[in-house]
């Protein structure tokens, strides 16, 4: 390829990139504020919060993409340009996704932490800083972490807005050189580069968050011994 179709290229990998962290920061915040919601003592908030995710995650991430850049604008008089178009849709539909990851990481939390909070009188936003979501939040690395690669999957969607991400360069590329095979590889390529970097960020602060609660992540592939006296052999001891 030319110099020109390379710097095409780059500023594809540019956008795609600066798509996937706004969204990726909106999915967060809203995955975090919705699975919370969902564990609320008031049922109100409760079905609020589930109903805006059974809505988010049954309809599809390209249709919202289209109603949020066509349909949503014309409603309120105001016209979204296609990066904050893309990344609200995305954001509020990966964001449902990432609630049901919260969700289940707080309530997988021992009953007796949240019990020796009360005991400690604790309030319940007291509970949820110091107590739940310090033991949450490195349980929920690894399942974010398979959801922020389909997110970087997913900012594909926005070339039919005619944004000039990688896929939609990629696409421009190929219809210049005619030739879809080289082109097609070295985009695949790229995706393959970008979630291989984020998959070793995110496992490394998977790492460093288990290391603080003195815990540290169990190596795939290997499955851990079982300590003596959970055998109940131990120094000088035997079966009888």
């Amino acid at each position: 390829m030319t110099s020109g179709l390379w710097e095409l290229v780059l500023k594809g990998i540019w956008v795609t990139v600066q798509l996937l962290v706004f969204s990726a920061l909106l999915a967060a915040a809203v995955s975090f504020v919705v699975g919370i919601a969902r564990t609320h003592r008031l049922w109100i908030v409760r079905f609020l919060a589930g109903f805006y995710t059974e809505v988010f995650r049954g309809t599809s991430a390209l249709i919202m993409i289209f109603w949020v850049f066509f349909v949503l604008p014309p409603a309120f008089g105001w016209q979204l340009v296609p990066m904050w178009a893309g990344t609200l849709a995305l954001g509020l539909t990966y964001g449902a996704y990432g609630s049901e990851i919260v969700r289940g990481a707080l309530n997988s939390v021992d009953p007796a932490q949240r019990e020796g909070g009360i005991a400690l009188s604790f309030s319940p936003w007291q509970r949820l800083r110091l107590i739940l979501l310090p033991q949450a939040v490195p349980e929920m690395i690894p399942p974010f972490s398979n959801l922020l690669i389909e997110l970087l999957k997913g900012t594909a969607l926005v070339s039919v807005m005619g944004m000039g991400d990688l896929a939609f360069s990629g696409n421009l590329v190929r219809l210049a050189l005619q030739e879809s095979a080289e082109i097609y590889t070295y985009i695949l390529l790229i995706y393959f580069v970008i979630a291989f970097l984020l998959t070793r960020v995110m496992r490394g602060l998977e790492k460093k968050l288990k290391a603080g609660l003195g815990r540290v992540p169990e190596r795939s592939g290997k499955v851990p011994m079982p300590r003596p006296e959970a055998t109940g052999v131990g120094a000088g001891g035997g079966a009888s």
